[in-house]
């Protein structure tokens, strides 16, 4: 049987399968060589480092549960506001009344924009979506007593309207165009007819670039949402119960949301009727509210394109925006050519307003330090403002949308074989959320199809995938990886099942130990035994050893060492890939989990002492011991470890000749002398030696 600690070697790749229903892509020519299989340690260093917040390993789940994805929505909400309408005509004073009194001024610069108007005549009314910008054009024309108020249609031109006596004219959303832009000579015509009428016009629009620099814009911020919060409650409850609703600790992680102000308003009739699950469950209601509405939307009133990147964004969420936009444009491609195969017109290269882009997303840009293979590098990076969007928005993507999953398939395919090590966990990542949300189609759509490619990173991500979805819980991870690992008959599968377990094996390392035990029997001795298998089972042992479970895996190779020939190579192998392991820290893991264990000494003890002396691994060992004492050279724990684990390896006279041995004939790294440690340690070691 061959345990050896060597990376598997190249192998025959070629592409992934075609999945069902997406459109041919044209050939490509297969590069020269095809990229190694990483090794076990990469591929957990960059599930580490690329992992989204909300897949974190640290033991702790910060974001995506069962309920985010897979759970029902049971009551819909009203979202309260103004909503405007196409056709023109005189809004009721009941309903400015209404608005009047729940109006809510604070932080908003108000009265200043209500002079503007006095004085001007005319606002041009800037702001985001869903800030109420609508309700304020309103109240302005209000307070300056701009009575009764007409809307416009939206189909007019504001130099067009012709306005009444002592009346007030209101644009909603305007959107200027290319062909039609705003600009300020049509404003000064319009504002002479006003001042002639006693009447006043406000315009409502969002951000664009056909609006004239000349144009002078009245920008519009939204009241706090804590303040709206607070207005509408004092009205409904007395003062006491309103303080005691807004200190709930669900509503302060509502508020915390950023949430838009259409969601506070039905917010207070929820609190005022004091349900505590309905409480507890509104922010994330409305967080499924939001993207239901995102992709029910027609491709006139939300591009097919913003849709893309969306997806994209959940996909990359905190990745660099960069990144997002570029492989966004390759998910539009291939949704285009799913609704349209014969569409022939290109992705524009410019014209994406990145503010406009990431507000419609409710999402951020900021700078920070992205982990790469060469160091922390400063980006620009976007995230969503709610962490939990991005697994609700790919569930309802992937659930929701089935037309959808052809193109979403094949882009996944073509990240998962991208050379960008965030870009595949990404993508690995991603599909666990599929896995998570509708477990069947993600493994026969996905998973299984990249478990049996030939392509090694594509493998390598089907891992990845697994790992991530059991880390969510997503259901019967361990159930798959104990069945492919012991499926000699698909080793392709078995290789990403014995690749797993050493990266989810700590929370199982009995039940993991136990299947990795088993395929190493099967590969022992057979003339057909698989190398790239036989290869990655100590690495998996080595894993399991030193994580959190390390002492519970080391009994366990203990337990079992005798039990059959392939046992002992492989807690062998296992053990001597742990040890030849370094890290960040000046002292090897394995030897300082020696220096701070007390439980698994002896038994650490026994495997070195049995490697040392086993022909078969008796050179690894010397090696490995070479390491740990030119390492011990450079740092005075390490060698306080390592002498208190040399006697410990010594029971007899012929074991202690040989450390002696080792010790005297350390070479020095690169032809330089020979580590000043070995003759301190050899101090210890020469009087157990015989004379």
């Amino acid at each position: 049987m061959s345990i050896g600690p060597n990376p598997a070697e190249p192998h025959e790749s070629g592409p992934a399968k075609q999945p069902p229903g997406q459109a041919e892509q044209p050939e490509r020519s297969e590069p020269a060589e095809q990229p190694q299989a990483q090794h076990a340690w990469d591929a957990r260093r960059d599930l580490d480092a690329h992992a989204p917040h909300s897949m974190s390993f640290d033991g702790t789940n910060h974001g995506v549960t069962a309920q985010q994805i897979i759970g029902d929505i049971h009551q819909h909400y009203d979202f309260g506001g103004f909503r405007a309408t196409h056709a023109s005509g005189e809004i009721p004073q009941e309903t400015l009344d209404r608005l009047a009194d729940g109006f809510v001024t604070e932080g908003t610069g108000f009265e200043a924009l209500v002079e503007r108007l006095r004085l001007e005549r005319i606002l041009v009314l800037t702001g985001d979506p869903h800030t109420g910008r609508r309700t304020a054009a309103l109240m302005l024309l209000r307070a300056v007593g701009a009575v009764p108020v007409q809307s416009v249609d939206r189909g007019a031109k504001p130099e067009d309207v012709v306005p009444g006596e002592h009346c007030g004219q209101v644009f909603f959303d305007l959107e200027p165009t290319r062909a039609h832009p705003l600009r300020e000579a049509q404003l000064l015509a319009v504002r002479d007819r006003l001042r002639a009428k006693h009447s006043f016009m406000v315009i409502t629009t969002g951000h664009s670039p056909y609006i004239e620099d000349t144009v002078r814009l009245a920008s519009w911020q939204p009241p706090p949402a804590r303040a709206v919060l607070t207005s509408l409650l004092n009205r409904r409850v007395d003062a006491v119960a309103a303080e005691r609703l807004l200190n709930l600790p669900a509503v302060a992680s509502f508020l915390a949301r950023d949430q838009q102000l259409r969601e506070v308003a039905p917010y207070a009739d929820v609190l005022v009727q004091s349900d505590p699950t309905e409480i507890e469950q509104y922010a994330q209601r409305t967080l499924e509210r939001q993207v239901q509405e995102w992709f029910e939307e027609s491709e006139n009133t939300f591009p097919l394109r913003e849709k893309a990147f969306l997806i994209a964004l959940a996909a990359f969420n905190n990745g660099p925006y960069a990144l997002t936009a570029e492989l966004s444009d390759k998910l539009f491609e291939r949704l285009r050519k799913t609704g349209d195969p014969d569409h022939g017109e290109r992705i524009p290269v410019f014209g994406t307003h990145i503010g406009k882009r990431l507000q419609v997303a409710r999402a951020r840009l900021k700078p920070s330090d992205v982990k790469t293979e060469w160091g922390p590098i400063r980006q620009l990076t976007a995230a969503f403002n709610d962490e939990g969007a991005a697994p609700v928005l790919l569930k309802e993507v992937w659930t929701s949308h089935p037309a959808a999953r052809p193109a979403l398939t094949g882009w996944l395919d073509e990240l998962s074989t991208d050379g960008r090590p965030f870009v595949r966990t990404r993508a690995a990542a991603t599909v666990a959320v599929l896995a998570l949300a509708d477990l069947p189609s993600a493994m026969a759509l996905v998973i299984e199809r990249w478990a049996d490619s030939r392509n090694p990173r594509q493998q390598l991500t089907a891992v990845s995938a697994l790992t991530f979805a059991h880390r969510i819980k997503a259901p019967n991870v361990p159930r798959i990886i104990d069945g492919w690992s012991a499926d000699s008959d698909a080793p392709k599968r078995c290789w990403v099942a014995i690749r797993a377990h050493g990266l989810i094996g700590p929370e199982r390392p009995v039940e993991t130990l136990g299947a990795l035990r088993a395929q190493a029997r099967t590969q022992y001795g057979n003339s057909e035994a698989d190398d790239r298998i036989s290869e990655e089972l100590p690495d998996s042992v080595a894993l399991l050893l030193l994580s959190d479970a390390g002492d519970t895996a080391l009994r366990e190779l203990l337990r079992t060492f005798t039990d059959h020939p392939s046992t002992r190579a492989l807690a062998l192998a296992g053990f001597l890939n742990a040890c030849s392991r370094t890290d960040d820290g000046p002292c090897p893991p394995l030897l300082a989990w020696y220096a701070r264990t007390t439980s698994a000494a002896d038994g650490i003890a026994l495997l070195l002492r049995t490697a040392l002396g086993d022909r078969e691994t008796n050179r690894r060992a010397e090696e490995v011991l070479h390491g740990w004492v030119r390492a011990a050279d450079q740092d005075p724990g390490t060698e306080d470890a390592l002498a208190t684990l040399l006697p410990a390896l010594v029971t007899e006279p012929r074991e202690a000749a040989r450390l002696e041995h080792l010790l005297d004939t350390v070479p020095g790294l690169d032809g330089r002398p020979k580590p000043a440690a070995a003759a301190r340690l050899l101090t210890l070691v020469r009087p157990l030696a015989p004379v």
